[in-house]
């Protein structure tokens, strides 16, 4: 005889659609798998005023629970998360509250699961604004102490959550990402055009500046080529086009912004190469994507990067703007690279899907429901 159907919560309360960058992908994938492997368990998904009924799969076991807050709001939403939220908890008699956005409410009558993506504001908070440092720093601790489970998505956020807050080994898990099947089609059908590609979130951390300055370097080889910066336009997106301009850089290097994700498939499809210099990740998902799609790819020698590409992408050291520029020249000039690396990436990709993150996170949420 089978378990109980369990009532599963979902805390889609923090997702601003295009404006949270790759937690939406995260989530968006993430419910989709769930609902390919799980037709058993009922899902309750909690959603803001911006995010739009597409959010939940049109499946039985899953209901919309639209919620009156605006998430563009901070200050609201925190508040609906901390007070109306376990209150329509109770009233739906959830047997565990699933927080996929790093944040949980405090008070709740029911266990409480939530992921963390990273510990930036633990490991580089100069990087955050000073007014919104003290909400990270709260929240998080309190999102971490009393949640019954935690769930990385990487061994290295793993590492840097029980670092930081002390917890019991056992209370956090790892569950990988996945990569959106589409990107393999998108190996398939690949016409290469003169451009390099970064998809990043306008953020200091993400070293597009470092970037940019490599990128000048490359240009004397390789004027032909262009760059494309393609991410959300985070609080870096000033001086990012400032420095464009000094570096007289204004006609080749373009900033679309957060784009419709058909918009961003194409780019993957015509990309000559892939380059990723961040400084710091907690998992790197457009590396991957990358790599399904078999773009010959570079990123920075960091974990957990390193770990995810393995030896299918080209590393550097995202301090060495030299070095980045020479990394770019072998991409678009080695034919054998090219053709290995394009070779190697879904291979490498293959390693990660979203059923396998659906998976785990099931699983520790009936450990925890429990």
């Amino acid at each position: 005889m089978s378990a109980a159907p369990k009532r599963i919560g979902v805390n889609a309360l923090y997702l601003i659609p295009g404006g949270v960058g790759g937690t939406e992908i995260y989530l968006r994938n993430l419910l989709a798998a769930l609902a390919d492997i799980d037709a058993h368990n009922q899902y309750f998904v909690f959603t803001n005023r911006e995010t739009d009924a597409e959010l939940v799969p049109p499946r039985p076991n899953f209901h919309l629970q639209p919620q009156g807050v605006r998430a563009t709001s901070r200050v609201a939403r925190i508040l609906w998360e901390q007070t109306l939220l376990p209150l329509a908890a109770t009233r739906l008699r959830l047997d565990v509250l699933f927080n996929p956005g790093f944040t949980a409410p405090i008070l709740c009558g029911c266990p409480r699961v939530t992921v963390f993506h990273d510990l930036q504001h633990k490991r580089h908070p100069q990087y955050f604004r000073w007014f919104d440092l003290p909400f990270w720093n709260l929240l998080l601790y309190a999102s971490a102490h009393l949640s019954v489970r935690l769930i990385a998505v990487s061994d290295a956020t793993r590492a840097d959550v029980l670092a930081h807050y002390r917890l019991p080994p056992d209370r956090v898990t790892t569950v990988l990402s996945g990569v959106d099947e589409t990107f393999f089609e998108i190996a398939a059908r690949r016409r290469p055009e003169p451009f390099l590609l970064a998809v990043s979130t306008l953020h200091p951390h993400k070293n597009l500046d470092g970037l940019l300055r490599a990128y000048a370097l490359f240009r004397r080889r390789r004027p032909d080529i262009r760059l494309i910066v393609c991410g959300m336009h985070g609080f870096f997106t000033g001086p990012l086009h400032q420095l464009r301009e000094e570096l007289d850089l204004g006609d080749s290097v373009e900033f679309p912004g957060w784009i419709p994700r058909g918009d961003l498939y194409d780019l993957f499809a015509r990309a000559t190469a892939f380059i990723y210099p961040s400084r710091f990740e907690g998992f790197g998902l457009p590396v991957l994507e990358a790599l399904a799609a078999g773009v010959p790819s570079a990123c920075s020698a960091i974990e957990p990067l390193l770990t995810l590409s393995g030896d299918a992408a080209l590393h550097f050291d995202p301090a060495d703007t030299v070095a980045l520029s020479d990394i770019m020249y072998r991409l678009v000039s080695d034919a054998e690279l090219r053709s290995r690396l394009t070779a190697d990436g879904p291979v490498r990709a293959r390693c990660f899907s979203w059923r396998q993150s659906a998976a785990g996170t099931l699983e520790t949420l009936i450990l925890a429901s429990k």
